[in-house]
């Protein structure tokens, strides 16, 4: 049984459910999930789709329908009897649910797991005393989990065997009805409906005066699967630049780009692995965002900057994420080649620290291991 919440750990959870296919062709696999994990061969239980719920304002607002969430997949366990839960991401829900599992006899995989080098080591301690197994993506994470007594592989980073091109730039051009000679922006607004209301109207207005500057640019936006394409269609229909809507290939995509304006998320570390620089921007409501400062332990939020352990692309956070700071900092990377070059140069060393390729393969083999473990202790 998978678990996710959200569009990223949606293809996560499909790249799992693929390496557990191959390896296992006969394998069952149920969950919550979206388009990819469907698509991926997962029965999907409960579609994502419907929820896109972040902050803590927000959660507390949703509770009930978390809970009735909850009992629901509790249900499915008690019905399916899953040999082991995998959970994706998502870790307020997530790590509920993995409590759920414990008390039902279910052995836990964490794999994305809770951000406790940026929370503190109690969530650590909480996953430690909850899971069977973390599945560690961050060389800085496995160590911060083994302290805390988890059983801790670092298996590196997934996203090194899927951020890939599947075509040449000059293909890809083509496909997206670019030009090659004109500037290309990327506008990546999230994958939950909260965010597109917060940070599309800036990213939209800081196009009009990006044009100022640089007025042959083009502007492309991928579409989450988890979001309606009529729903972002009519808010860029009164936008006087046009806006391209795109839906798959968004890899070859960033390959092209100079530049996106990303909310903060997977999104900028996929573009950093594709050289491509990001203008983080996000946004929540104001006592959300204060309550997080106050818990939050490290200085930045973007997964580059994280990773790399310093500012290496801008961050917009609440009131810096304005029409004027996203324009500003889109021109900078369009118009000045050593901003672009310091750039690369700074992204490149991102991907080198998140480790070897075959991180999907390695989770598989020890989602089964713990799976097998289940069955021969029965």
């Amino acid at each position: 049984m998978i678990s996710v919440g959200e569009a990223s750990g949606d293809l996560h959870g499909a790249s799992v459910a693929n390496a557990l296919t191959l390896i296992e062709p006969d394998i069952k696999l149920i969950g919550m999930g979206g388009q990819a994990m469907r698509a991926a061969g997962v029965e999907i239980v409960y579609d994502i789709a419907d929820l896109g719920i972040i902050g803590l304002v927000e959660v507390i607002k949703n509770l009930r329908k978390l809970f009735r969430l909850r009992d629901m997949l509790a249900d499915v366990m008690d019905r399916e009897q899953p040999d082991v839960l995998v959970v994706i991401d998502y870790p307020g829900f997530n790590t509920r649910l993995a409590k759920v599992a414990k008390q039902k006899g279910i052995p836990v995989v964490s794999y994305i797991s809770p951000s406790a080098w940026a929370w503190g080591r109690g969530r650590a301690k909480e996953v430690a005393e909850t899971v069977n197994k973390v599945a560690a993506i961050f060389p800085f994470e496995a160590d911060v989990y083994k302290e805390a007594g988890a059983d801790v592989t670092f298996v590196g980073h997934p996203l090194l065997d899927i951020v890939k091109p599947s075509m040449s730039k000059a293909e890809a051009y083509r496909y997206f009805g670019a030009q090659e000679s004109r500037p290309i922006v990327l506008l990546m607004p999230g994958s939950r409906q909260q965010e597109i209301d917060k940070l599309l109207p800036a990213m939209l207005a800081a196009c009009l005066k990006i044009v100022e500057k640089v007025p042959d640019c083009q502007f492309f936006l991928p579409v989450a699967s988890t979001i309606s394409r009529e729903m972002l269609q009519n808010n860029i229909e009164p936008c006087q630049v046009p806006i391209v809507l795109t839906t798959d290939r968004s890899y070859d995509l960033m390959g092209i780009a100079g530049v996106a304006v990303a909310a903060s998320g997977t999104a900028t570390l996929e573009a950093s692995l594709m050289g491509l620089p990001s203008i983080i921007i996000y946004k929540l409501v104001p006592l959300t965002y204060y309550l997080g400062r106050l818990m939050i332990k490290i200085p930045y939020i973007g997964l580059p900057n994280i990773i790399a352990g310093r500012k290496i692309m801008p961050e917009l956070i609440q009131g810096d994420a304005n029409v004027d700071n996203i324009a500003r900092e889109a021109i900078r990377f369009l118009t000045d080649p050593a901003v672009r070059a310091a750039a690369g140069a700074d992204l490149a060393e991102v991907k080198n620290k998140l480790g070897q390729t075959g991180a999907v393969h390695r989770v598989a083999e020890l989602i089964l291991e713990v799976a097998r473990n289940k069955a021969i202790s029965i």
